[in-house]
């Protein structure tokens, strides 16, 4: 018998899938492989009590699978806490596929992660994510019916980017209302990171407010043409994070609200589309509580797309999706008051409403 030396940084991988630090008691996590179109994809399925998993899939190219399994499941859980909170009757879901998008997506690929999601029988419904359009879940479609975010062409929702962005401009109304006394966000400097679909479009919507926009994104190009549409002020310095604005809205990927950056923050409301914003959800919500910082809840402020998507399903439309996703506001303005009044942080305020909803149903179904 030999004794092995195992370094602590590793010790998580040797339990690498049920010993994940994000791993919370999935129901079911689908690894796909397809040789001939090169798909490599994981589905996370977390909870399906309120009803079918529903959540888009990314497409990224990861550094390795490890990360590409941490996203899928960090993810697939705030699509849980996402549909409860808003009420909708879906569990949480989603799915990675590693690669480049620009370079290695095809439609052959596209079908073969159709097929995947076809054999898990509507347990699981897929949606457009980072990576993904609508063209896409058209393709995907032609496999499989569970999915939503197809084209308006073919019966669905379409794109629900502009959706998403309503519904964060909607929740950064309600944290400046409750920071600053007024919802107008006229001449607040307001941060944009990250001006992908829903980005862009919340530049858009702060940019009719007269709100003074500045925008940040690892493609200059794309800051460039936003800047010129807009005339949103292009972020040149070297700290963003340090930046004295009066709104941070992390619309990129997850975790910019980590050990380094909380410290640094000068904003005074943090409100944006980005999911899984904050690195860790107790330690850095109460980072921000401790200095005063408004933070809205990213898996509520961020519904919008679901919502959206959810029509698809339920069959309602343009008017209805609109109603659902305004009412946001109110649901972000009750949030922070019941966080003061309990003395919490505003992200354990609203996980405790979504995981009542989602523990009352699970109590109904076993008595039934």
């Amino acid at each position: 018998m030999t004794a092995e030396v195992v370094n602590t940084n590793e010790l998580h991988k040797i339990d690498p899938v049920f010993g994940q630090l994000s791993f919370d008691n999935h129901e079911q996590i689908v690894f796909c492989n397809d040789k001939d179109t090169g798909l490599k994809a994981i589905i996370g399925i977390h909870n399906t009590v309120l009803g079918p998993a529903l959540g888009g899939t990314r497409m990224w190219n990861y550094a390795n699978e490890w990360e590409a399994l941490n996203d899928v499941l960090r993810l697939s859980r705030g699509m849980s806490f996402k549909s409860a909170i808003t009420g909708l009757n879906l569990g949480g879901g989603k799915a990675v596929i590693i690669g480049d998008a620009k370079t290695q997506k095809t439609p052959e690929l596209m079908r073969s992660f159709g097929a995947y999601v076809h054999s898990l029988s509507g347990k699981y419904i897929t949606a457009e994510d980072v990576g993904m359009e609508t063209a896409d879940m058209d393709i995907v479609r032609d496999v499989t019916p569970y999915v939503t975010g197809i084209s308006e062409e073919r019966g669905g929702a379409g794109n629900p980017s502009p959706i998403t962005a309503y519904g964060v401009f909607m929740g950064m109304k309600a944290a400046a209302k409750y920071k600053f006394g007024s919802d107008v966000l006229e001449d607040k400097k307001v941060l944009v990171q990250g001006i992908g679909h829903v980005g862009e479009t919340l530049v858009e919507y702060l940019s009719n407010e007269g709100a003074k926009v500045i925008i940040s994104d690892i493609n200059e190009e794309r800051l460039e043409a936003v800047s010129k549409k807009y005339g949103a002020t292009i972020y040149r310095g070297s700290d963003l994070y340090s930046e004295d604005v009066d709104i941070y809205a992390p619309c990129a990927l997850g975790a910019t609200l980590n050990d380094d950056t909380v410290k640094k923050i000068r904003a005074k409301v943090i409100a944006g589309a980005a999911n899984n914003q904050l690195a860790n959800e107790v330690i850095h919500g109460q980072a921000l509580k401790d200095r005063g910082i408004v933070y809205a809840p990213d898996f509520l402020i961020n519904a919008g797309g679901i919502i959206n998507v959810y029509a698809e399903l339920e069959n309602y439309g343009k008017a209805e999706i609109m109603r659902k996703t305004e009412n946001i506001y109110n649901t972000t303005l009750e949030i922070l008051s019941n966080a003061e009044s309990h003395d919490i942080t505003t992200y354990q305020a609203a996980l405790n409403i979504a995981q009542g909803r989602i523990d009352a149903r699970k109590k109904e179904n076993m008595n039934k």
